[in-house]
């Protein structure tokens, strides 16, 4: 099977038409920086998972000016300076299937997976609406509270929008399309308001516990969930991911399984298409044994950094179990092998980043 690899961040976004969205201040290329080590890291871990199966024959796109080493068996197509879409659709068209990996920011993914499909690529992604609806950090939690799936209390702000006066704290503001730590921001009790939005956010109430991170295999109605990753991030108002640790509470991983099984429930309900691919489920595990402060707290619509913690170890290709399960191909009765995850640090994943 030919599969075609493409990470916005490696494979020529940085220097393509979005650049602007992560580039364009000193803040915002801070955030490029962690963006583009997350995106290697999931890059370099999928292909190393992928050379484990002799079914999978892996095509990476990569920036011309980004150094990159590929493993053995994996084959590199250079992407010329400004020229990443049209290379993601030439190499999509040759391809048996895409794997899409892209910041939900400004419609990046959902732009990419399109511009793919328009070509007659089967990407393994969920359907538009499916995307459109996981990238609004909003219209999730709505989504999610109406069918009951506990969320934080909070509400969107408009850009330019001021603190509002009264609102509980501690409380967090995110960016309404953001992935990762992106316009992300925690303001306890006794902090200053913050500066006012410069994009559409929402803000909610900081829920207490442990933050945690599921990752389902999703396709042809079945939804899969790994065995949920504790996410680290650094201290302070504006923290940044740093990676995964491994929670070893058999109840802990029970709550957060089922919790995350019924959010991409929810948005399959909401979005009218079932989940397809990878789907990541930002959640926090409260200090209730019976589970009733545990939160979901937003849902990812691709390939998430925990990829890296969960293809460690591993004697068979996971990502080769994400295309079989998108396409509903496993054999009926067949199942996942288990495997626990194993903790990481990102910045060890990825050292070197080129921005």
């Amino acid at each position: 099977m030919r599969v075609l690899l493409y990470e916005w961040c490696c494979s020529g976004g940085l220097h393509g038409p979005d650049r602007g969205v992560f580039l364009a201040d000193d803040a915002v290329a801070d955030h490029a920086v962690a963006l583009a080590r997350e995106g290697r890291a999931m890059l370099l871990a999928v292909l190393a998972d992928a050379a484990r199966s002799r079914a999978l024959e892996v095509t990476a796109l990569i920036d011309d000016s980004v150094p990159f080493d590929l493993p053995v068996r994996g084959a590199r197509a250079a992407v010329p300076s400004g020229e990443e879409i049209g290379s993601l659709q030439e190499a999509a068209a040759a391809c048996d299937v895409a794997i899409i990996i892209a910041p939900e920011t400004a419609g990046i993914l959902a732009g990419r997976v399109a511009a793919a499909r328009a070509v007659g690529a089967e990407v393994i992604a969920p359907d538009a609406a499916w995307l459109a609806l996981a990238a609004d950090k909003q219209a999730t939690v709505l989504a999610l509270a109406a069918a009951g799936v506990p969320v934080p209390p909070g509400r969107a702000l408009d850009v330019g929008a001021a603190w509002p006066q009264g609102f509980v704290r501690p409380a967090v503001r995110k960016r309404l399309d953001g992935c990762g730590c992106d316009g992300f921001t925690v303001v306890e009790p006794h902090d200053p308001p913050p500066h006012a939005a410069e994009h559409a956010a929402r803000i909610e109430e900081a829920a207490a516990g442990r933050s945690a991170g599921v990752a389902c295999l999703c396709g042809a109605g079945r939804v899969v969930p790994l065995p949920p990753l504790e996410q680290r991030f650094t201290a302070g108002p504006d923290p940044a991911y740093r990676g995964g640790s491994v929670i070893d509470d058999p109840g802990l991983e029970s709550r957060a399984a089922g919790l995350a099984c019924r959010a991409v429930a929810a948005l399959e309900r909401a979005a009218g298409c079932s989940a397809r691919g990878w789907i990541g489920v930002d959640l926090v595990l409260g200090v209730r044994e019976d589970g009733r402060d545990d939160r979901v707290l937003e849902v990812n619509p691709r390939l998430t950094t925990s990829f890296v913690g969960h293809s460690r170890g591993r004697d068979h290709s996971l990502i080769e179990w994400v295309i079989t399960m998108a396409r509903g191909t496993a054999p009926p009765g067949v199942r996942l092998p288990h495997h626990a995850p194993a903790a990481f640090e990102v910045e060890r994943a990825a050292p070197v980043v080129p921005v």
